[in-house]
């Protein structure tokens, strides 16, 4: 399968000032770029500055930045699920997972993490995905919000739904864990039937254990 990453961007006014949102972007681009300290959430700034460079390498995939002048201050991840996930298993070309989304605490509440769902999306390319997200409470920046599991869960939907994504059941058993967990899922309009049938198989993995 091609992976044709088409750049959008689009400018932010936000109450701290102006930014830009802008992707895919090159690991070239990302590397010439100053990475802001308070993204913190999965790694050290510096690992995750690394990491997202190596994800913009890969064919299939995509980071969409918030960039303050040259400085990154939101980030969303694409790329193929974690070898180690159920949702590998499929061997699906067509299937990849946002697999990470940050924005410092200056631009919370900006609708950045909105706008950089929605600039994911202006790629017609995506119409061939089927975009998956797992969202795991422990990720979640309970702390420095001050907000409860089922209030974050709610700003995690909407902020979703503004990229298209979707609630969508399954029995995998790290997100039936805890209630607060969920998968959500954005299938392109060009998503065939039988990759669809197939994500459904990989949803629902352990129906004939009982």
């Amino acid at each position: 399968m091609d992976h044709p990453k088409l750049y959008n961007a689009k400018e932010l006014k936000t109450a701290k000032g102006a930014i830009m949102i802008e992707g895919p972007v090159s690991k070239d681009q990302l590397a010439s770029m100053e990475f802001h300290e308070d993204l913190v959430a999965f790694r050290v700034p510096e690992q995750q500055h690394k990491a997202l460079i190596e994800i913009a390498g890969l064919p299939e995939g995509r980071i969409i930045i918030a960039r303050d002048h040259n400085t990154i201050v939101g980030y969303v991840t694409y790329l193929y699920p974690d070898p180690l996930e159920r949702w590998s298993q499929g061997k699906m070309d067509n299937l990849i997972e946002l697999g990470a989304i940050e924005v410092i605490p200056k631009y919370r509440g900006a609708s950045v993490g909105k706008n950089l769902l929605r600039v994911s999306m202006m790629d017609d390319a995506m119409e061939d995905y089927i975009v998956i997200t797992t969202e795991y409470y422990w990720h979640w920046d309970l702390k420095g919000t001050g907000l409860n599991v089922w209030d974050y869960r709610k700003v995690m939907e909407k902020m979703m739904n503004a990229g298209g994504l979707e609630y969508y059941a399954t029995d995998d058993p790290e997100i039936s864990s805890h209630p607060a967990n969920c998968l959500m899922a954005r299938i392109g309009n060009r998503v065939d039937p039988e990759s669809i049938q197939k994500f459904d198989q990989l949803r629902f993995m352990n129906r004939f254990m009982y």
